[in-house]
């Protein structure tokens, strides 16, 4: 799921070279998502340019669950030694966007980490649609899924690694559906899917932030 800086930036085309620091800067940080979502539900919208009213029903879906993920998060305490004592410090850019399901379950993990970082990470989030040439440049299987975590470093010029679009066994699950779509409805994927995420807890977000992050500071 980890993947380093590698070739699919350089595939871009020279009109379409990646400017990082003006994309951080185009950024939300996780009270001022919250905050913007909360008003584009209000005003009957999602982030985004495809406003289909299904995406704006998923994202009144969404903003509960991170409500209540907001509200029963809890990092372990040797992680948040871990995260606390990290020797160097670094960007968080989540690409997503307010529809998307693995996003509402996968931010409120990410903001926890951030805020046991004691200021070691710096969270951020934005629209796949704000940037498009970002996620192209970080797809997936050839996909511009989201969400897609970058980390940079603290200079903001430099991708250090990425992860996403969602944690392997959550991948696994799609890998699944994708494969037995015959059988499997679209509905029946999402129960499962969230279903995972409830009983998961954030666990697995966790541990794989946590090994991508010795990674780095190793």
């Amino acid at each position: 799921m980890n993947q380093p800086l590698n070739s699919t930036v350089q595939n871009l085309s020279s009109d379409q070279i990646l400017d990082f620091k003006e994309i951080v800067s185009e950024a939300l940080n996780y009270a001022d998502y919250r905050a913007h979502v909360n008003d584009l539900v209000i005003e009957g919208k999602t982030t985004g340019d495809n406003q289909e009213e299904r995406l704006i029903e998923f994202t009144k879906l969404n903003v509960h669950r991170m409500n209540r993920l907001d509200k029963t998060l809890s990092v372990d305490a040797d992680l948040v030694e871990q995260f606390g004592n990290m020797r160097n410090k670094y960007v968080f850019l989540l690409i997503g966007d307010a529809w998307c399901g693995d996003c509402a379950q996968i931010l409120p993990v990410l903001e926890k980490i951030a805020h046991a970082s004691e200021g070691k990470i710096e969270m951020s989030i934005i629209s796949r649609d704000t940037f498009p040439h970002l996620i192209e440049a970080f797809q997936t299987n050839g996909a511009n899924a989201v969400p897609k975590l970058l980390v940079f470093d603290v200079a903001k010029d430099n991708v250090l690694t990425t992860w996403g679009p969602r944690p392997k066994p959550g991948q696994a699950i799609m890998l699944n559906w994708k494969a037995n779509m015959d059988t499997i409805t679209w509905e029946d994927f999402e129960k499962d899917l969230h279903l995972w995420y409830t009983k998961d807890k954030g666990n697995a977000i966790l541990s794989e932030i946590s090994e991508l992050l010795k990674e780095l500071e190793s």
